[in-house]
C-alpha cells in the first residue's frame, strides 16, 4: 500500500504538476510565443506558500510582495464560494509600466518576460499608477520600484520559478502561450476573473481556471476597507506651482503684445514674478523621486511617456522664461521679444498639457477624465491675478482692471470645473466602484477640505477680486492689498483641491488583498 508521500509523487508524474520541483519541463519558444502564468482557483487553498517563497527567493522585507493572494466571496450557506487569486506580474503583451516609464526601466525579453532594470529606475513610481493590477511597488529601503520577473535567472536554467515550486497544490504553472492566437480567440474567456481590471486594457497573459457555476453576489472580502491614497505632497506644489507660472506668463504676453499698440509696457520684474513658481515648483518634483539626483534621467523616454515629455518641455519653458526675463532687463526690442515670448508660451502649454495627461491612465478612473485636464489648465488663473498684482505694484494701472477681470472669469470657470469633478463621479457607469468609493473619500474623510475648497475659491477668485475693482478708482494700495489676499487665499484653495486629488484616487486592482504591501 501506498504512503500519501507516494501517492502525491505519483499524481504530480501522471498529472505533469509542476509544483515541488526545482526541474520544470515545458517546450522550447517557437516564433510569436511567450511565457506566462497559469492560476487555477478551483486548486488554491490560500496557504500564502507562493508569497512566502517569492519573497525568500528575490530577499524582498516582508511588506513588499511580488505575488499576492486575493480573497472573494459569495453565495449562502451551505452554497457558499471562496475564490483566491494568487497573482504577480502578468507579463502583458502591451505593458503600461513599460510604456509609462520615463527612464525606459522596463524591458519586453525575448521570452516575453516584462523586466525591470533595477540600476536606471529613479523611483518616480509612475508604474505603480499606471498598472491596473498595482503589480509594481516601491522598495522604501532601495528607493526603487521592484517588480516579479518571473524567476527568469532560474527559467533559464530550466527549474522553476520559487511560487510554482512552493504551492503545494499545483495551482501555479508556467506556460507557453501563442500571442496571437491568445490576443484573436482566449484572452476574454480565460484572462478574465471577478473584480480584476478588463484584461485588454495590457493585453495580460495570464490565464485563469475559475469554478463552475460561481455565485452572482460575488464580493471582496476588504470591500469595507477604505484608506486615502498617497498624499504626494511635492507633487501638490509642483504642479500647481507650474500652472501658476503658464497663467502668468500668458498674462505677460498679452501685456506685453499690447504694447507693441500704445499701451504700458510690461517690465522685468514681473517677468521673474512669473517665472519663479516654476523655478521653485520644478526642483520640488524632485523630491517625489526615490533617487532625485538621477532626475534628469527622467526624459529619456519622449517617445511613450508623458511624464518625460512633461519634465523636457516645462524644463526648456522655465529655462526660456528666464530668457524673457534677461530680455526685459537688458532692453532687447519689443517685437523680438514678444516673438520669444509667443513660443515660450506655446512650450509652457504643452508643458501642461503633457502633465495632465500623465493622470489620464485607465488604471485610476478618478483621474482618467477630462476634468483633469480641465482643473489642471484651470489653475493659471492664479498667474493672472499675480500679474494684476504686481501690475498695481509696478504702477501699470491701466492693466489692473482687465487682468483682474480675467483672473475672476477664470476662477469662476475653474469653480464650475470642482463641481462637475465631482458630479461626474455619479454619471459615470464604467469603474462605478471605484468612483463611488472616491466620493466616499471626499464626503467622509475629507469632507472639511471639500467645503474649505468651493468656499475659499468663491471668497479669493471672486468676491475679493470685485473689491479690488472698487478700489481702484478710490486706492491703488488698498486695490494691491486686496488683490494680494485674493491671491494667497485661492493658492491655498488650489492646493488644497490637488490634495484631494491624490488622495481620493482608487485605483483598479486585485480583490481582496489585505496584505498586498506598500502599493501607491
Amino acid at each position: 500500500m501506498q504512503t500519501p508521500l507516494e501517492s502525491f509523487i505519483d499524481h504530480k508524474a501522471d498529472t505533469g504538476m509542476q509544483c515541488g520541483s526545482y526541474s520544470i519541463d515545458i517546450p522550447p519558444l517557437q516564433e510569436g510565443q511567450q511565457y506566462r502564468f497559469h492560476f487555477d482557483a478551483v486548486k488554491c487553498v490560500g496557504c500564502r506558500c507562493c508569497e512566502v517563497a517569492c519573497n525568500e527567493q528575490n530577499n524582498n522585507p516582508a511588506d513588499i510582495k511580488w505575488r499576492r493572494v486575493g480573497e472573494m466571496e459569495g453565495g449562502e450557506f451551505p452554497a457558499f464560494t471562496q475564490l483566491l487569486n494568487s497573482m504577480s506580474c502578468n507579463h502583458c503583451i502591451d505593458p503600461e509600466c513599460l510604456k509609462g516609464c520615463p527612464t525606459n526601466s522596463y524591458i519586453k525579453l525575448d521570452n516575453g518576460i516584462v523586466f525591470h532594470d533595477d540600476d536606471v529606475c529613479i523611483g518616480c513610481q509612475y508604474c505603480t499608477w499606471n498598472c491596473p493590477y498595482q503589480v509594481p511597488v516601491f522598495h522604501e529601503e532601495r528607493n526603487i520600484v521592484t517588480k516579479c520577473h518571473m524567476c527568469h535567472e532560474r527559467l533559464d536554467e530550466g527549474q522553476s520559478p520559487a511560487c510554482v515550486q512552493a504551492c503545494p497544490a499545483g495551482a501555479i504553472e508556467i506556460e507557453v502561450v501563442d500571442v496571437e492566437e491568445w490576443l484573436a480567440r482566449d484572452i476574454e474567456e480565460q484572462a478574465n476573473m471577478p473584480f480584476l481590471p478588463d484584461a485588454r486594457i495590457t493585453n495580460s497573459t495570464t490565464r485563469y481556471t475559475l469554478p463552475e457555476n460561481m455565485p452572482k453576489d460575488m464580493k471582496e472580502v476588504d470591500e469595507h476597507i477604505l484608506k486615502p491614497a498617497h498624499k504626494e505632497i511635492p507633487l501638490v506644489f509642483m504642479t500647481v506651482l507650474t500652472q501658476i507660472s503658464l497663467g502668468g506668463f500668458l498674462a505677460l504676453f498679452l501685456g506685453d503684445f499690447m504694447s507693441l499698440f500704445g499701451f504700458e509696457s510690461t517690465n522685468w520684474i514681473m517677468a521673474l514674478f512669473v517665472m519663479l513658481p516654476a523655478a521653485i515648483g520644478l526642483p520640488l518634483s524632485a523630491l517625489h523621486l526615490g533617487r532625485p539626483f538621477l532626475a534628469m534621467t527622467a526624459m529619456k523616454n519622449i517617445k511613450t511617456s508623458w511624464l518625460s515629455r512633461e519634465a523636457m518641455a516645462l524644463g526648456i519653458f522655465t529655462a526660456l522664461m528666464s530668457g524673457v526675463v534677461a530680455c526685459y532687463f537688458f532692453e532687447v526690442p519689443t517685437l523680438l521679444r514678444v516673438v520669444l515670448e509667443l513660443v515660450t508660451l506655446g512650450i509652457g502649454i504643452y508643458g501642461i498639457y503633457a502633465q495632465s495627461m500623465i493622470y489620464r491612465i485607465k488604471a485610476r478612473p478618478s483621474w482618467n477624465r477630462i476634468t483633469t485636464n480641465y482643473k489642471f489648465f484651470g489653475v493659471a488663473y492664479i498667474g493672472v491675478f499675480l500679474v494684476a498684482f504686481m501690475s498695481s505694484l509696478t504702477n501699470v494701472h491701466e492693466a489692473v482692471v482687465p487682468l483682474t477681470t480675467l483672473a475672476m472669469l477664470g476662477a469662476l470657470a475653474q469653480l464650475f470645473f470642482t463641481y462637475e469633478d465631482i458630479r461626474t463621479l455619479d454619471s459615470i457607469k464604467e469603474n462605478r466602484y471605484q468612483l463611488q468609493r472616491t466620493k466616499r473619500l471626499l464626503n467622509e474623510n475629507f469632507k472639511n477640505i471639500k467645503e474649505y475648497r468651493y468656499v475659499s475659491l468663491i471668497l479669493g477668485g471672486v468676491f475679493l477680486p470685485l473689491l479690488a475693482l472698487v478700489f481702484t478708482s478710490v486706492s491703488p494700495t488698498a486695490t494691491a492689498v486686496t488683490l494680494f489676499l485674493a491671491m494667497m487665499i485661492v493658492f491655498v484653495s488650489e492646493l488644497a483641491d490637488r490634495f484631494l486629488f491624490y488622495t481620493t484616487v482608487v485605483p483598479l486592482g486585485m480583490a481582496g488583498g489585505f496584505f498586498v504591501g506598500k502599493q501607491r
